[in-house]
């Protein structure tokens, strides 16, 4: 049984959540109530997402009966605010909406242009904790030199390094890491149809690259948007004309759908 905490959030009612093991989920109809739309059709929307978590979890209600409710992680909370139509939302809430919408785009222009956001409001213990992080990270990659293509190692210096400094990195695009998922998301093909020739992709290019240099692509940590570390293969930028042979010899004529 979780207990539902009300969290303030600017002029609104503020948002209703509970700690379930050890994250903090919002409660869904709530917040649909308060933006003032169609519960049922905002919650069969958001299960169609991707990048959304819905789950269950029982309350005990005031009037002390047992209640289930629908639940939402931060992650998907924030995407489903950042993506909602501002014009379909309560007149109230709307400049609330609006507000973080425009933040949520820049903190998304500075991630993936300047390679980190912080956020303004951010205390010293969070800003501690990131220095802490840099830190570790850029030991890691002194420890990892020799056994990861120097580029990347430079590439991912430079990137921390800027962060710290609350500037944009500043990276020869000729040394900038690429790697074949981003490759393929770069032709606007579908997530099944990525899917479908990902690992098949991966292998040509590879075979190709070993052809023209003679040498085997090293590996690469990569993160995954789970949190989870694994190997990759690595090119820069510098590759990418090799990648665009293999895709216009064995893919560009198919449909991509």
């Amino acid at each position: 049984m979780s207990t539902l905490t009300n969290i303030p959030v600017a002029d609104t009612p503020g948002i209703l959540a509970a700690e379930i093991d050890g994250k903090a989920i919002a409660a869904f109809r709530p917040i649909v109530d308060m933006l003032g739309m169609a519960y049922s059709a905002q919650l069969q929307k958001l299960k169609a997402k991707s990048w959304a978590v819905v789950s269950k979890f029982n309350t005990t209600g005031a009037d002390g009966k047992t209640y289930e409710m629908v639940g939402v992680d931060r992650k998907t909370l924030t995407m489903y605010l950042a993506t909602l139509d501002e014009n379909r939302v309560k007149d109230e809430v709307r400049p609330i909406l609006i507000a973080l919408q425009a933040e949520a785009a820049d903190a998304l222009d500075a991630y993936f242009n300047k390679g980190a956001a912080i956020n303004p409001r951010a205390d010293e213990h969070q800003i501690n904790a990131q220095i802490f992080q840099s830190r570790a990270r850029m030991e890691l990659l002194q420890a990892a030199k020799g056994l990861i293509h120097p580029d990347h190692l430079e590439a991912k210096a430079r990137v921390l390094i800027a962060y710290g400094l609350g500037e944009g990195a500043q990276l020869d695009p000729a040394r900038t890491p690429l790697y074949c998922k981003d490759f393929l998301a770069s032709k606007n093909a579908s997530r099944a149809r990525i899917s479908s020739i990902a690992s098949q992709f991966g292998k040509k290019v590879k075979k190709a690259y070993i052809e023209a240099t003679g040498n085997e692509p090293k590996k690469y940590p990569l993160t995954l948007p789970n949190g989870q570390t694994r190997e990759v293969l690595a090119y820069t930028e510098a590759d990418r004309p090799l990648l665009e042979q293999v895709w216009s010899e064995h893919y560009a004529p198919l449909t991509l759908v």
